[in-house]
């Protein structure tokens, strides 16, 4: 008999204890129990609501939804649960923690403002007497069938893209709070395939928009896959996927070692290379170079509303989850992922910002100015102290609506063909409509970091925060990047409102009062933590303590 017979005959013989009962705190899981809930009524809504009410139903549903799941996080804040309570819930599942509280409360917040974007339906002119959103009437139609053309006819609309998104926003809640790899794993497939389908739906320019969302959907498969095999390699190191567990393994403090996983527990070779798949598949998601091919095309392909959605929320998801790998399961390994982590950052930085320089297309500048960005941000995480996570989430709640106001403007500039995206179409648009070439400008000069904007104050904090943990080469990096940026945005502005409008140049669309919320929200949270950030710094602050 084998050594590994015996194993399994010994266990077999003994007595079988019974299957404990799970423990789940639903209080503590309120906030992403409320917008799954709510997605599911959504699927709902879809089979038994009129079509005609739909509309109205799903986008109240998804709204109130997302409110009250922003409330349930307040409460929870409210109680101490991003402090002196914080805990780890679920049968160490999902931690509740103030980092994971904070991230929940931005996501939410931005997904409210990104859901009234979805629900415009003034920029185009009526199609047969009924008002049309940025989606396509139908969406499992062909791009110019005669079913798309009767589905037009009939006025559908694809109010699917309501519970899709809100699938998208309870799997990005889980994703920042995730306290074991498989859930983490869970929670990316989660938030990402309802994504994959929202970028396929655009009601023009269709087959971009459906080579955009293969693209992605390739794309994120690979990164999918890389992570899976990370997360294999690091239960095949540590003997579990918790990440307390993993910690103790890589800080030697672990005394219980699994038989069947004796041999291969503590190979270090196991740590890094699974560490390294897990870190690339968090970096796909974040956007850093060398795994940000998707970004561009992606974001010039999707329907706008979804890719201000997709910008916003997404990397404040992905940083989040980001963020509990480094500082809970492997900061233990802090001497080998921070020169790895450093070289990302800045090549992220720098490629992003001179990329930008070249771009004709207003969306795929944002893109890469979104890469740039994700480089700053890299630079809070690469701090390793109390202080860079609390800049780094700064930094997300201020760009985060931001991102989703620069795209909602973008949806306003339209021609016959639809939004005018190309830079060219811009020119004197500082003439033709001056409040939306300001309002545009305001934002611009955001992402350029310029004082007395939110992004002059999240790139302040990064920044210090890396200085002060040695990372002053970055810093001198990341200045010469936001130099090298602001060209970009500068010659954006200066395109807008020094250059003669061209007679057959687009139209500004008046939009409904959703819009204008969400541009405006994005104008506010811009000038209020420019001007006076102090109590935003201190609640990150608050909130920038892991539990483990």
């Amino acid at each position: 008999m084998t050594a590994a017979q015996g194993l399994w005959t010994l266990a077999a013989e003994g007595p079988v204890d019974r299957i404990p009962t799970p423990v789940i705190e639903y209080a503590q899981l309120a906030p992403t129990l409320i917008v799954l809930g709510a997605a599911i009524l959504g699927v709902l809504v879809e089979a038994f609501v009129p079509r005609k009410s739909r509309y109205y139903v799903q986008v109240f549903l998804a709204v109130a939804a997302l409110a009250s799941a922003f409330a349930a996080v307040v409460g929870l804040a409210a109680g101490g649960y991003g402090s002196t309570k914080a805990q780890v819930a679920a049968m160490g599942a999902i931690a509740v923690d103030g980092p994971a509280l904070f991230l929940q409360g931005t996501i939410l917040l931005a997904s409210i403002v990104a859901v009234f974007t979805f629900a415009e339906r003034r920029l185009d002119p009526e199609a047969h007497g009924s008002r049309v959103d940025s989606f396509a009437a139908q969406a499992a139609s062909v791009p110019g069938s005669e079913s798309e053309k009767a589905a037009v006819k009939a006025g559908f609309t694809t109010t699917e893209v309501y519970p899709l998104a809100l699938f998208a926003v309870a799997g990005m809640l889980i994703f920042p709070a995730a306290n074991d790899l498989l859930t983490l794993f869970i929670a990316l497939e989660v938030f990402s395939l309802p994504l994959y389908l929202l970028c396929a739906v655009a009601r023009r320019h269709r087959l971009m928009s459906q080579e955009a969302a293969v693209k992605y959907f390739l794309l994120g498969a690979f990164s999918s896959a890389f992570l899976l095999f990370g997360i294999a390699l690091l239960y095949g190191y540590a003997g579990s996927v918790s990440y307390a567990v993993i910690a103790d393994v890589v800080d030697g403090t672990v005394t219980k070692i699994d038989p069947a996983l004796a041999s291969t527990m503590g190979n270090d070779a196991l740590l890094l290379i699974g560490g390294a798949l897990i870190l690339m598949g968090l970096l796909f998601k974040v956007g850093a170079v060398p795994f940000h091919m998707w970004t561009p095309d992606v974001y010039q392909g999707a329907p706008t509303p979804v890719t201000g959605f997709m910008a916003a929320a997404t990397k404040v998801a992905a940083f989040g989850a980001l963020l509990r790998l480094l500082y809970v399961v492997l900061p233990g390994l802090r001497w080998d992922w921070r020169p790895v982590m450093w070289g990302v950052a800045i090549v992220t930085m720098l490629a992003g910002a001179v990329i930008a320089v070249t771009q004709t297309d207003v969306k795929r500048l944002l893109a890469y100015s979104s890469i740039a960005h994700a480089g700053f941000i890299l630079a809070g995480v690469i701090a390793t102290s109390a202080e860079g996570v609390k800049s780094v989430l700064f930094y997300l709640g201020a760009y985060s609506f931001v991102t989703i106001g620069a795209f909602a403007v973008v949806t306003l500039v339209r021609d016959a063909g639809g939004e005018a995206t190309h830079l060219s179409k811009w020119a004197g648009l500082g003439r033709r409509s001056p409040l939306t070439a300001a309002v545009f400008a305001v934002f611009l000069l955001t992402f350029a970091g310029i004082p007395l904007t939110s992004g002059f104050s999240g790139k302040f904090a990064v920044f210090k925060a890396a200085a002060e943990s040695g990372a002053g080469a970055l810093v001198v990096v990341g200045v010469i990047s936001s130099a090298i940026a602001a060209f970009f945005y500068v010659r954006v502005i200066v395109l807008m409102f020094f250059s003669e409008p061209k007679a057959d140049g687009p139209t500004v669309a008046v939009p409904s009062p959703l819009t204008m919320t969400t541009i405006a929200v994005g104008v506010a949270v811009t000038l209020v933590l420019g001007v006076a950030p102090q109590y935003f710094l201190e609640l990150a602050g608050q909130a920038s303590t892991f539990v483990r």
